[in-house]
């Protein structure tokens, strides 16, 4: 595909299908959801306080309010402050190939650039949407594909962004390229593998991926260069961009049921069937084994201090399932990081690389558990597929349910109220704007 087929793509397609809309207006809301659960969260604020203090804007119209906060940074200061706040609650959606997440950096971008765009239509902003899920996809899966080393979603997500900015900055095609080129060499080509194995609230890079995306947008349209991006114009990217407005990958993405590393919740569906199946408690359970592949064996195995140990461990979240038979926010921050019932359960559970399930990643995220009862019983789960993508998708009430769970702190009218612009959105006269004024405003007491 030429670079001209992909910039009108990026810049002027509107010729999306409904059901690509109609997954967009999910995942965005899914997205505002975890942005807004995530708000009280040490990162996000740290992440705030920096943008507010370090990324301000030399004019208003340079300016753009942080989800969920009340102050104003740069359009890339919030951009990535958001980007950063949703980043550390790892309940936000991702695309299997990609081995990563698209919407916690082009979510806060769409509303960072979208606050000087008072006429944009909803409809406007989920083409918008689905253009940028489209091109980061692409971009993952042109660098997955061309370097040995597994880089955060930063790395590629940063292109999304930037196609997204352009877009609705109303640049001409060079303009884009050069963007994208800019959004490819400054990209955070962090290692994966070393977050996981040292948990922090680095999380996906994706906080990065948002600011220097959004900075790539803005730098090219002064004229700065940085033209070609080697994942989208060079000679082995060119496969994975021919089916760009064909095959749309915004359908394919996954929605999280809990708010932990994906890698982990195979092994949660498993434990969960056999708690819902047999009726067992943490009092009556010996051990607890889980095979799985070989990056989820790498998760976090101690007791985790911080939420970011807690969101990288699959030992932790099993150990939360079965106490608790449910895993929220409150349970890998604050006073749950102490919970004793935790602490008790953990030594009992196992985990090891499965040969059969490492080769089905990225594709898929698949694990099997064995528990073994005080009685002597073995129960196993069998072999099972993370829930939440194409294959095994969540009904849209459970979706809302999540929602609601995670929005909680907000109020249930404002909760209604942002749940009840994922169908508004889709209608031809609503403003995004509508959506904007209920995301932007602080938490109540929070800043003003």
């Amino acid at each position: 595909m030429t670079f001209d087929k992909i910039a009108n793509f990026a810049l002027a397609d509107s010729d999306m299908p409904d059901s690509a809309l109609d997954m967009a207006a999910t995942l965005l809301i899914d997205t505002v959801g975890v942005a807004a659960g995530a708000a009280h969260m040490e990162a996000g604020r740290i992440a705030r306080d920096h943008a507010f203090a370090f990324h301000g804007a030399g004019s208003p119209a340079h300016a753009a309010h942080m989800m969920f906060d009340g102050r104003q940074a740069s359009i890339p200061g919030a951009a990535f402050a958001t980007a950063t706040q949703i980043d550390n609650l790892d309940g936000h959606d991702g695309l299997n190939a990609t081995k990563g997440h698209i919407g916690c950096a082009v979510v806060p971008a769409l509303f960072a650039f979208a606050e000087s765009r008072p006429d944009l239509t909803g409809r406007d902003a989920l083409t918008a949407l689905v253009m940028s899920y489209e091109v980061a996809a692409r971009a993952a899966f042109a660098l997955h594909s061309s370097v040995s080393d597994y880089h955060t979603s930063g790395a590629w997500n940063a292109l999304g962004v930037a196609a997204l900015g352009c877009r609705l900055r109303c640049a001409n095609a060079g303009q884009l390229r050069h963007a994208l080129g800019i959004a490819e060499y400054h990209g955070p080509r962090s290692q994966m593998m070393r977050e996981i194995a040292n948990p922090t609230m680095l999380h996906d890079g994706s906080g990065m991926g948002a600011l220097v995306g959004a900075m790539a947008t803005l730098m090219a349209m002064n004229g700065f260069t940085g033209a070609p991006a080697i994942t989208v114009e060079g000679e082995d990217a060119s496969a994975h961009w021919a089916d760009l407005g064909a095959v749309w990958t915004v359908e394919e993405n996954y929605i999280k049921p809990y708010p932990v590393c994906r890698w982990a919740h195979a092994a949660l569906d498993g434990l969960s069937a056999l708690m819902g199946e047999h009726g067992f408690t943490a009092q009556t359970v010996a051990s607890i084994e889980v095979n799985t592949f070989e990056e989820a064996a790498a998760l976090y195995a101690g007791l985790p201090s911080t939420t970011s140990q807690a969101q990288y461990s699959l030992a932790f979240a099993l150990s939360v399932m079965l106490a608790h038979g449910a895993i929220g926010p409150e349970h890998i921050a604050g006073t749950g990081l102490g919970d004793r019932n935790i602490a008790d359960i953990l030594p009992r559970i196992s985990v090891r690389e499965e040969a059969r399930h490492s080769v089905r990643f990225p594709a898929a995220r698949w694990s099997d558990v064995t528990v073994t009862l005080t009685d002597g019983r073995r129960l196993a789960s069998g072999d099972v597929q993370a829930r939440g993508g194409p294959e095994d998708p969540m009904e849209l009430h459970e979706i809302q349910r999540k929602f609601e769970i995670i929005t909680a702190r907000l109020g249930p009218e404002r909760t209604e109220a942002l749940w009840a612009m994922r169908d508004k959105l889709l209608s031809p006269d609503v403003k995004f704007d509508a959506l904007a004024k209920i995301v932007l405003a602080p938490e109540e007491g929070q800043y003003v």
